[in-house]
């Protein structure tokens, strides 16, 4: 009981150590990404943009800020093909353990 027990906490502490990411999460940056993924200071808060009426086939990836050297730049939403069976989850800005902040890319999902 012990050993399982000291496995189990072992484990979980060099999780967090390395910082592990759900698999999900743990994608390459998109074709053309030229941004630096750490930056430094938060991005803005995400501009309003209002939703355009739906369209058969195609979903609506709001836009979001993209770093843009050592700033950021703002991407407007656009439209992208629809995928049967599937959610599409949008980018985001994460804050990362050492404080700076990570782009996660948008991604498919069931």
């Amino acid at each position: 009981m012990k050993r399982q027990l000291l496995l189990a906490l072992t484990t979980l502490a060099a999780g967090a150590a390395l910082g592990l990411i759900s698999p999900a999460q743990a994608q390459a940056y998109p074709p053309g990404y030229h941004g630096s993924p750490h930056m430094r200071p938060a991005p803005p808060p995400p501009r309003y943009e209002p939703r355009p009426p739906g369209r058969p086939g195609q979903a609506w990836v709001p836009g979001h800020w993209s770093a843009n050297g050592g700033s950021y730049a703002w991407r407007g939403g656009y439209w992208q093909r629809e995928r049967p069976g599937h959610r599409y989850v949008p980018e985001r800005w994460v804050q990362s353990p050492r404080g700076g902040w990570v782009m996660r890319p948008g991604y498919w999902t069931r």
